[in-house]
């Protein structure tokens, strides 16, 4: 690289980042708390289930494979991580459904808050 820096040069990108900067009103309107994925459809929720469990299942057999080929144990490495593949699928699944009986914009509190927020009083 040459020592020689065209001031020029900079200052006509500093002008176009600022110019780029101020364009992008988008990220600086919108509230930090609403710029979450987007809702998902259906068709893309069963598509994701079962690229989960298809995907750890394979890993479990490619692992189960692996062990028996190098360990010479033919059928237990196989059939011990199918399974455990199985499971890590249906526990991927299960953490994927966990969130979708929440209504819209349903937070689960944190410790530091009061979760007492009932404004009503027994009498």
């Amino acid at each position: 690289m040459a020592d020689d820096k065209n001031p020029e040069a900079l200052r006509e990108l500093d002008a176009r980042l600022t110019k780029a900067r101020e364009g992008d009103t988008l990220s600086q309107d919108r509230p930090h708390d609403l710029a979450g994925p987007p809702p998902q459809t259906a068709m893309g929720v069963a598509f994701r289930v079962s690229v989960e469990i298809i995907s750890a299942v394979a890993v479990g057999v490619g692992i189960g494979w692996g062990i028996d080929y190098l360990l010479g144990s033919d059928p237990w490495g196989l059939v011990v991580f199918t399974l455990l593949g199985g499971v890590a699928g249906m526990l991927n699944v299960y953490r994927l459904a966990k969130g979708f009986g929440y209504a819209a914009g349903y937070r689960q509190p944190d410790a530091n808050t009061d979760t007492n927020t009932d404004t009503k009083k027994d009498r």
